[in-house]
């Protein structure tokens, strides 16, 4: 096959060829992938010791994937203040945090200031800490609600302390698949617009991608593609992150949870495909940390990090409402062969353990 010569010579896949992976057994997926990924890296498997926050689950947006969102199979609203984010992110730079994700739903009851002033105070107060914080989708939202641009909106980020972008928001590119699953939320072509806004400021974010719903193999691939022609523009893109559809507490019916090798497939596409972005990251919070261990034979080098405190996939069935610590990281990943590597938000290495 003439995909097997290009991959044994490391060459870029195209687009009709990249359809065609998926075809291919999980082991000769796996070889490959792990090719580059020792290539790139070696043995080293990145973390950092992180704190998710989320500010509000009161959402305008109605995603039917979601169960983290303020509705009837979650009848639990809230919204911090930000003295309350505050004293988590104080508690959490004693335990050791290095960076703080911030991710909120879309809550037409607070105005902008609410949502980016809690920047500036983090940053008066800690300057230290890394933000990583609001996704492409509530940039959306605040440019809808509040009458800015996305300029404008990424320019008061900037200003107020943001330091880099998640990536979530992006979910499926297909058109059909998101007025199926999440209706109303920004289009594929604005998240990827606004990403590119934000590259061109000289900042960087990630990519992320649910997969395991509705949507088809050949949808995951044009996901994919979609964000290498971006990154061959910007190179603004840290790290792609493939999201495990979980299946509790939603409104999208009869789906099972995906196989693990259809899981380590699609991961390791992805290190074959992406191969002008830097990481593959493996979220344990999704895979769970065994399955995302095992990934790091498939292509992965990126475990995301301990997360201290998640909300929205364990919202929906994942274990890890609590994250996890340092130590299970660092045991886990030297009993599997690795070298467990502490990073910064920017995958500056920081130390070896």
């Amino acid at each position: 096959m003439n995909i097997i010569k290009k991959l044994e010579n490391g060459e870029r896949i195209d687009k009709h060829e990249a359809y065609s992976l998926y075809e291919l057994d999980l082991f000769t997926l796996g070889k490959f992938a792990f090719k580059q990924r020792v290539k790139r890296f070696g043995k080293k498997v990145f973390f950092n010791i992180n704190r998710h926050i989320n500010p509000t689950n009161i959402c305008a947006d109605i995603c039917k994937f979601c169960a983290f969102s303020a509705h009837r199979k979650n009848p639990n609203p809230y919204k911090m203040s930000h003295e309350e984010i505050l004293q988590i992110v104080g508690n959490s730079v004693k335990n050791g945090v290095k960076e703080v994700h911030i991710v909120s739903a879309h809550n037409v009851q607070s105005g902008w200031e609410w949502y980016l002033e809690i920047f500036k105070k983090i940053k008066e107060q800690y300057p230290q800490i890394h933000i990583k914080a609001l996704t492409a989708a509530e940039i959306d939202f605040l440019s809808r609600s509040c009458g800015f641009s996305y300029e404008e909106v990424i320019d008061k980020m900037i200003e107020y302390g943001v330091d880099s972008m998640p990536g979530g928001g992006a979910e499926i590119f297909d058109e059909d698949i998101r007025k199926r699953i999440c209706n109303g939320k920004v289009s594929s072509e604005n998240w990827l617009k606004i990403h590119q806004i934000w590259h061109e400021h000289g900042r960087q974010s990630n990519a992320t991608m649910l997969f395991g719903h509705i949507e088809s193999r050949e949808h995951r691939i044009d996901h994919m593609l979609r964000i290498r022609d971006l990154q061959d523009k910007t190179n603004g893109f840290n790290a792609f992150i493939p999201l495990v559809y979980q299946t509790q507490n939603n409104y999208l019916k009869d789906i099972k949870f995906l196989g693990s090798s259809e899981i380590l497939k699609t991961i390791a596409i992805a290190r074959l495909l992406l191969d002008n972005v830097a990481h593959i990251k493996a979220y344990w919070a999704t895979s769970t940390l065994n399955l995302a261990m095992i990934a790091q034979e498939f292509g992965a080098d990126d475990l995301d990090g301990t997360i201290e405190k998640e909300s929205i996939q364990s919202a929906a069935g994942a274990n890890s409402a609590n994250g996890t610590n340092l130590k299970t990281f660092c045991e886990l990943i030297r009993s599997s062969g690795f070298l467990p590597v502490e990073r910064d938000s920017l995958y500056n290495e920081i130390k070896i353990y």
